[in-house]
């Protein structure tokens, strides 16, 4: 295999970002990337099936019968990056709320060896998020305090969804047994790796609100991060992680 990365995107109804940013990414040089859809109804899929015409040896598609979660489209992908040999296996959004040009800059970051997870931060300088409502905000950044705090984890953004792990992380840290699926999956993650071991970074990223499409935040997926860290907690001080 020629390329030793690929960056992975969970998707679910992206049909307005999903082309542009197949696009972006592949400008980019040197990486592959996967799609996971989770049965899209707006034809996501079928957007990225035709610009694999255009890039059939970087572009990759799994589809998947509904709407499965973030964490599990995650772990599949996962499996797939240690299946195919890549070392350098990254997460990102579909919705442009992360740019594509920031990832050149978390894959040096880990090629380098200053870290084995380099997180995409918003907060690790001051707060750089663009048009959020001050509601949505105040509840990232308090969750992301409290699980700073109950974990105990040397970082300031713990629910961030962009990143460049490491292979060695995701063999060691056993990603199957990651039960979290929404926010909560970004912070088990985290977590895991940390408590293993390994060395997290943060390199600050400007995080825009999405432009198209509907956000898939829900209060279940809130109230599984604020109790999901206690879970690992007790799991930490027992030996069961």
């Amino acid at each position: 295999m020629a390329h030793s990365t690929l960056v992975i995107v969970p998707t679910y109804n992206e049909s307005h970002n999903i082309g542009r940013l197949i696009d972006k990414v592949m400008s980019l040089g040197d990486m592959h990337l996967l799609i996971i859809d989770d049965g899209s109804p707006d034809g996501t899929a079928d957007i990225v099936k035709k610009k694999q015409e255009q890039y059939a040896e970087a572009l990759f598609l799994i589809e998947r019968p509904g709407k499965l979660g973030l964490g599990t489209a995650y772990v599949r992908g996962f499996r797939y990056a240690l299946e195919s040999g890549y070392t350098y296996i990254c997460e990102m959004d579909a919705d442009f709320s992360h740019n594509p040009e920031d990832l050149p800059r978390l894959i040096q970051e880990v090629k380098n060896g200053q870290a084995d997870v380099a997180i995409g931060s918003r907060y690790a300088d001051g707060i750089s998020i663009v048009n959020w409502p001050l509601s949505r905000l105040i509840l990232s950044y308090s969750a992301n305090l409290y699980a700073r705090f109950i974990t105990g984890m040397p970082i300031f953004d713990t629910t961030a969804g962009f990143k460049c792990i490491h292979r060695k992380v995701l063999e060691t840290i056993s990603v199957e047994n990651i039960r979290s699926n929404g926010y909560a999956f970004q912070i088990e993650l985290h977590f895991r790796a940390w408590r293993a071991g390994f060395t997290l970074s943060e390199v600050a990223i400007i995080f825009r609100e999405r432009q198209e499409g509907i956000s898939k935040m829900s209060k279940s997926i809130v109230w599984e991060a604020i109790w999901r860290v206690w879970t690992l907690k007790i799991q930490s001080i027992m030996g069961m992680l």
